[in-house]
């Protein structure tokens, strides 16, 4: 991953600024969160400077803690959002950015180790570039899950 300035990446990538607006268009579940973080209403606050700068803040305080989290660990998980949730990961998994990349490794995939489960619960919901990263996050981490990576 490089830090290659937002606009210049890989065609069909997403500018990392757009990614605040992206995901209030795909999970519009995050509005209240983002709006309590830059205390202002999230169709502006997705607009800032800041909302891009504070990606590794947003996507854990507006996306993956209020949002995701509670529907891995739902007895009776929302499955349209969670497809919603792991679509919106799968457009941004591979940036070419380091801020981008190490913001869905940290704040997403990262807290799928927090408890027993999350990964199995997400697993059928991933694509197939969120599939390839949990798989070498789960090997730099020494985990062996049954029927996800082979061990």
């Amino acid at each position: 991953m490089s830090d290659t300035p937002a606009g210049h990446g890989p065609i069909g990538e997403i500018p990392f600024e757009e990614i605040p607006p992206l995901l209030l268009r795909m999970i519009p579940e995050s509005a209240g969160p983002i709006a309590e973080m830059f205390h202002r209403p999230a169709e502006a606050a997705v607009l800032t400077e800041d909302a891009a700068v504070m990606l590794y803040e947003l996507l854990a305080g507006c996306f993956t803690t209020p949002v995701l989290m509670p529907q891995l660990r739902s007895e009776s998980p929302d499955t349209e959002l969670l497809t919603r949730c792991w679509d919106f990961v799968e457009r941004i998994v591979d940036h070419s950015t380091e801020h981008v990349g190490g913001a869905v490794y940290f704040e997403v995939l990262d807290q799928l180790l927090l408890d027993s489960g999350l990964v199995e619960a997400a697993w059928p919901y991933m694509k197939e570039r969120t599939r390839a990263r949990t798989l070498l996050m789960l090997d730099e981490a020494d985990v062996g899950l049954p029927g996800i990576n082979r061990r």
